[in-house]
Parts: structure tokens; C-alpha cells; sequence
């Protein structure tokens, strides 16, 4: 669809103020905000990663897409909430100490949100303490989703899990961990339960988990 491909390359290219502009016009013409969210951001946002993995961008590109995906997320956000079920449960979502971006933990947050699910967003640059103190305060937690971009910040995570599994005094916890830097086997290792490679699988497992 035209207006699916213009916002996808609005984003790539790093005009936030056309992203805002083409999705208010296709959430006017009646496009489902899931539809604009997984066939035009998701797909721009990748493909700039792709880029950057390949030295074929510079960092400010990606930090231009990454503004623009943003406000693409700050349009669509409430439209994805609306269309949610309530009540599955709750995950405690952050991004590991010495790590900053926000732009792929946000999209999950969007998507659990819009899932049913509660979330208790820690930001990014979250220590280990603070992620047991967050399970700790909230004892309904089902889900822990830790999110790491950088290999520099990839033994944080590796900490965070450890220390999730050792503390005696928590509830049982399904892991769940994400990034730019990880993969399965990296998962596996640290002793995760799951990992996600987009927004929407996290979803989809946090769904089967729980039912």
C-alpha cells in the first residue's frame, strides 16, 4: 500500500514531522495503527539496523531514523492500547545498565501494552538492583524482558539474569531478553527463557506463556 511505503521510507530517511504527517493521514483513511506499526515501522526500522550492521549508514542516520520511529510510536501508542485486551498480567521491562536506547524496548512496551498486559517500564540504564527491586515491590510479575543493544552492556545482562534466578525470596519468573546484541545462543547460555527477535513475537510469547 502507497501510504505504508511513504511512512516506511519517512522513517528510514529520517523526516520525523512527514512520519507524523502520513500517519495521521492513514489513520484518517481507516488504517488499523497495527497495520501502520508492523508494515511500515517495524519493517523501516529494521532495515536502517541492517544498514548500520553492514557500515552501510552512519550513526547519525540511525539516530535520525531513530527520532522518527519514535514519534511514529507516540502517534500510534494510544490506538494500539485501545484495541488490547486487560489483565494477563504484568512484566517489568527495562534495558541493562551502561545501554541507552530506548527506540526497540519502547515498541515492546507498545506491544505488551496493547497485548493486556501491565508494564512496569524501568527505562534504560537499569542496574541489576533495579530490577530486583521492581520484582520485589510488585509480586504479581509473571515476566522479567531485558533489552540490550550494545555487546558492551551483554554481560550486565547476563548479571541481571543470574541474579533473578539466585534471589530466594522471589516469585517464579519466566526471562525474556532482546536486542541488537543477542541472539538464542547467547539466551540459552545465560540462562533466559525466551528470546525475541521483533516487538511482536515478544508479545506473542508473553501470550503463551500466560495462558
Amino acid at each position: 500500500m502507497p501510504v505504508l511505503e511513504t511512512i516506511q521510507e519517512a522513517v528510514a530517511n529520517g523526516r520525523p514531522k512527514d512520519v507524523e504527517r502520513q500517519i495521521r493521514q492513514a489513520l484518517e483513511q481507516g488504517l488499523p495503527a497495527e497495520q501502520i506499526l508492523e508494515e511500515a515501522l517495524i519493517p523501516a526500522m529494521r532495515e536502517a539496523g541492517e544498514h548500520y550492521r553492514n557500515n552501510e549508514c552512519d550513526i547519525p542516520r540511525i539516530l535520525s531514523a531513530a527520532r522518527s520511529m519514535r514519534k511514529g510510536l507516540q502517534i500510534l501508542e494510544p490506538f494500539l492500547e485501545k484495541s488490547g485486551e486487560t489483565n494477563r498480567g504484568t512484566i517489568v521491562l527495562g534495558t541493562v545498565e551502561g545501554d541507552l536506547h530506548d527506540v526497540g524496548k519502547n515498541l515492546v512496551a507498545i506491544m505488551f501494552r496493547s497485548a493486556g498486559f501491565k508494564v512496569i517500564d524501568l527505562g534504560v540504564d537499569v542496574s541489576e538492583k533495579q530490577f530486583l527491586k521492581a520484582v520485589r515491590e510488585n509480586p504479581e510479575v509473571k515476566l522479567v524482558c531485558i533489552s540490550s543493544l550494545l555487546t558492551t552492556s551483554m554481560p550486565e545482562m547476563r548479571q541481571v539474569v543470574r541474579s533473578l534466578r539466585n534471589a530466594k525470596d522471589l516469585p517464579p519468573l519466566k526471562i525474556m531478553v532482546g536486542g541488537g546484541s543477542v541472539n538464542q545462543q547467547f539466551a540459552e547460555e545465560i540462562g533466559a527463557d525466551a528470546y525475541t527477535e521483533t516487538a511482536v513475537d515478544a508479545a506473542e510469547w508473553a501470550k503463551s506463556f500466560v495462558l
